[in-house]
Formats: C-alpha cells, structure tokens, sequence
C-alpha cells in the first residue's frame, strides 16, 4: 500500500462515512461513484393512466450496508390508495462496460431491472436482498402506474428499507392531475424483433420450435405494450426463414389478435400494437392475401411493407423501387415504409409508391453536408399527398458506427444527438419523442430489440455503442429465480416509455387549442435535434409547463 493510500486508509477508520439513503429523480443514471446527498422526499406529478417513476439510492458509507431489502409503497390519497400491481419495485444491475459509446467513460452503469415481483407472471424474485460496498451506491426503481379511475389529488408513500442493523424509509408524494392519457400511444411506434435471439437466450439455441417462439413472443409484446411502444416485428420465424411462420390467418388472428384489438392482459387497460410489419413472402399472391386479410380483421390501418432499408447500403435501389412497386401494384391498401430522405424518394422516383417516409434524426435538423440545417419544409410536399407520413429514427449515427474515428462533435457535453445507449445520460434517451413531436412525425423506427439478448447481462457492446439493439434483458429463472423465464426490461425502456408519455402531453396541450405553446416549449428543451440537453430536470421541468398549460386550457381539469 503506497503512503497516500495509507493515509486514506487511516482518515476513513479515523473518522467514518455514515450510509446514506435518499430519494432520487428518474433522470439521473446512478452509478457506483454517484456520491451521497440529502434528500429524503420527493415531488411526484402524474395523469391518471400514467407511470410516474422515481429512484431510492442507497450510499455504502465507510462500511457498507448487507442484506437489504425493500418493501413496495403503497400511496393513500383522501379517498383512495394506489398499491398492489400498480407499484413495482426493481433492483438496477449494472453493466461493467469496457469499451464505452465515443465519447462516454467506461465502467459499470446500471441498466437491466430484476424485480421484486415481475409484472408478466408476477413471480417473487431475486432483487433482494443484496449488499451495498463501501464507498459505493446502489439504486432501486420504483414505477407507480396511476390507475384510471384514481380520484385527483395528492397522495403520499414511503419506500421501507431494512437490513444488517438498520432500518430506513423514503417518502414520495405524487399529485394525480385531472387528465386522463391514453393505453394505446398516439404516436405509433415499429420497434422491431428478430425472435431466433429471443431462442438463443432463452433455450441456447436460435431454431427454437414455434410453439416456444409463440409463449416467449406473448410475453414480449405485453411488455413492450406496458411501456407504451409496440413490437411491429415480433412474430415466429426461423434463422433460415426470414418471412413469419404462418400456417393460416384464422391461427394467426388467434395468437395475435388480442395484443393488435387491446384484449391482451395488460396495465393500460386497452393497449393495443400501433404498427404492424407484414412479413409474408415477397410475391404478389401473398401481398394481395395479407392485405385483403388485414383489412377484414382490421388491422390494415397499422400494418406496412418495409421495402427497404437505407439504401443503397441495406438494399439496393433498384431492390426497393422493384418491392414498392409491386406492394403498390397487388396491394396498394398496405402501406409501404423506406428508411431515406425526401430528397433521395424524388431523385429516385419513388415519390408515388412511399407511404411512410422514415428518416433518420441526423438528416432532419443535420450538422453534415447536404442536410445541414432544418429540413422538415422539404418535407410539406410529400405529406400533403393522402396517407403520407413522416416517421424517425435515430440509429448508431447518433454516436458513431465505426469504431476509431473522431467522436462526434456536437456530443460535447450538455448536449448531443438522441441516444439509447447504455452509457448515455438518462436525457438522451427521453430526447426522441420530443423531436418526433416537434417535426409532425407520427411514427417512430427502432431496427432492433433484442440484438444481443444472450448476452444482455455482461455486454451489449455492437456497432460501436453499447446496447444498440438491444432493449431487454433475458429472465431466466437461474439469473432472477422463480419458476418462468420471462423477459426484463431495461432502465431505458423506462425512460423511453417518459419519453412517450411527454409526447401525449405536448398532444394534450396542442389539442386543446395551444400547439404554439406545445412547440415551444419543446423547441426550448431541444433547440436542435443534435442538442438534447443532459439535464434531466430540465425534461421534468418543462413536462410539469405543459400539465400546467394544460390545465389553464382546460379549467375543469385544473384539480383541487
């Protein structure tokens, strides 16, 4: 042990570190260097029908804490309680990341959430109890669904923490508002699924039977819909068979049909998928089949035919002008999706045969030559055409696809590019769906779920970034205990799902008669779409403007 270490050492034992357990913000990733602070209370503002989450951390001190455990609040208002399966509580593992998102910090960053009880099955498992090292700090996740019908008003609850030799609480109040948001997201969403990842994380092989994919695929859908985004993707299929394994419509309807009608069991009562990708053969007998099938079922205003993805890298031009024109030819009630710019649909022709037009974020407001600049008037032409939309996406090009170059520069701190990434401020992730809503998108693209599920828990490390496809993490009994694998999701779900529920406000308050106001506020927090703020109070802050715009619009609404 060098001198200074001893001296460090022998200060500590001098004069210890008490622990500290504080309430904290959903927007501050803790991780273990996060340093303890005083805050036993927090202020919490929520819709009925709204998730409202918030963070209990808990600071080793000098001597570290064992065996802790947590017990779910429940939160009394004057006339009613909100506990039981609206309250659930996770413990946040971390991820040891070694080669971190240019320009991030390696190290351990909590992402995958191990609940107490898990909201698909509702087994008892592992999150507790667990050790807190000294000089370290670990956190709790708290999600608080406010029910439907829950009365306006304030509520209060404490989180309860005990273990070696203490006991401890937090307390949380939460004012319900006098709106309601909507099960079913008002901006649709394609986060699409490869389920032979989904087989090789949880069977270890990627040719799982049908019958498996079917079960996992359930469990998937209900908790994608849970966090307000919809799995467009995420029907069986082999590796060596890339169209959907479809015996017949009437089996399909079946399996799927309640998550696509809103019956599915679900906590947003009604909940049902905002998009769905068809999957069939690329022939025109079965193009023509699906669509006259979806249209019955009514499912043909969501469903859409990926024809293509950014060319010329992903597919060929000439592939996706031949596929569009032939969905338009046999089909032309389904919808047709390309990843590209306006620019590139006229310079290819491909203006009458695109439906939903999804463009990547860095070239709807770029930094780089030829989108540099707002480019949404380009756009106007196009969407004034009937059934057009405008769709976005954010990819690795928020931080760099090929590892070694230069970092990005507008990814200096305090602001940057939107992000899913796993080392990324927690307003990174929440950023998307502002931008959707500031530049009339209304649809949002993720290539990718489950990328790297198999190996979710010790790196997601893929196209330079970590966690860049890869949204969930694998349940298995042997990880979280219980009987059912079921599958996990991770903090960024979390923020994403915020990230939704900030897009229904800024719907809420531009509905009822002020979208000036809606945009400003907006423009205000993301100036630009490469400058997503990493301030997460200052989401906070500006999503408490529109409740309280809201209200003044709707005076009936404004509550006690």
């Amino acid at each position: 042990m060098g001198i200074l270490s001893w001296l460090w050492a022998a200060a500590v034992a001098a004069h210890p570190t008490p622990p500290a357990i504080w309430a904290e913000s959903a927007m501050v990733k803790v991780r273990p260097e996060t340093p303890p602070r005083f805050q036993p209370e927090l202020e919490l503002t929520a819709a009925r029908n709204e998730f409202a989450s918030f963070q209990v951390v808990l600071h080793g001190g000098s001597a570290g804490l064992r065996s802790v455990s947590a017990s779910p609040p429940g939160f009394e208002g004057r006339r009613a309680r909100i506990h039981g399966e609206d309250v659930l509580l996770y413990r946040e593992a971390l991820l040891d990341i070694t080669t971190p998102t240019p320009p991030g910090t390696a190290g351990r960053w909590p992402d995958g959430l191990v609940p107490d009880v898990d909201e698909v099955v509702g087994e008892k498992r592992l999150a507790f109890p667990f050790d807190v090292p000294a000089g370290e700090s670990r956190a709790l996740w708290v999600d608080v669904h406010v029910p439907a019908h829950a009365p306006p008003g304030r509520y209060s609850g404490g989180v309860r923490l005990k273990g070696a030799g203490f006991v401890a609480s937090v307390t949380v109040h939460l004012q319900v508002v006098d709106a309601v948001l909507p099960s079913t997201s008002s901006l649709r969403s394609a986060f699409l699924l490869w389920p032979p990842h989904v087989c090789r994380a949880f069977t270890g092989d990627p040719l799982c039977p049908v019958e498996t994919q079917v079960r996992l695929l359930k469990r998937f859908h209900r908790m994608a819909l849970e966090h307000r985004i919809t799995l467009a993707s995420g029907f069986p299929r082999q590796v060596d068979q890339p169209t959907w394994d479809l015996p017949d419509y009437d089996t399909f309807a079946s399996r799927w049909g309640p998550f696509l009608a809103g019956r599915a069991p679900n906590r947003l009562s009604g909940a049902r998928m905002t998009a769905m990708q068809y999957l069939g053969p690329g022939n025109g007998a079965s193009l023509a089949e699906f669509q006259s099938q979806a249209e019955a079922r009514g499912w043909l205003s969501r469903a859409f035919d990926y024809v293509g993805d950014e060319p010329p890298y992903g597919t060929s031009w000439a592939e996706a002008t031949a596929r569009a024109g032939l969905t338009r030819t046999v089909a032309p009630r389904l919808r047709t999706l390309l990843t590209t710019t306006v620019t590139e649909l006229e310079n290819h022709g491909l203006l009458e045969d695109i439906d939903l037009d999804t463009v990547l974020v860095n070239f709807i407001d770029g930094t780089l030559p030829p989108y540099v600049g707002n480019q949404r008037p380009k756009y106007d032409d196009f969407l004034s055409r009937p059934g057009r939309e405008l769709w976005l996406y954010q990819s690795c090009a928020s931080h760099g696809c090929v590892p070694g170059e230069p970092p990005l520069p507008e990814n200096t701190p305090g602001q940057g590019w939107p992000s899913y990434m796993v080392d990324r401020s927690a307003a990174k992730a929440r950023g998307m769906q502002w931008l959707d809503f500031v530049e009339g998108a209304r649809g949002e693209l993720y290539y990718q779920t489950v990328g790297l599920l198999s190996t979710a828990w010790t790196t997601q490390f893929r196209f330079n970034g970590n966690g860049d496809g890869t949204l969930f993490y694998p349940g298995l009994p042997s990880i979280i205990g219980g009987t059912t694998e079921v599958p996990l999701p991770s903090l960024r779900m979390k923020l994403i799902r915020l990230g939704m529920q900030d897009y229904e406000w800024l719907k809420l308050v531009s509905d009822a008669g002020d979208p000036g106001y809606a945009r400003a506020v907006a423009r205000q927090l993301i100036p630009h779409a490469w400058a997503v703020p990493d301030d997460g109070a200052a989401f906070d802050r500006a999503r408490l403007l529109l409740i309280r715009r809201y209200q003044q619009l709707r005076p009936e609404c404004a509550g006690p």
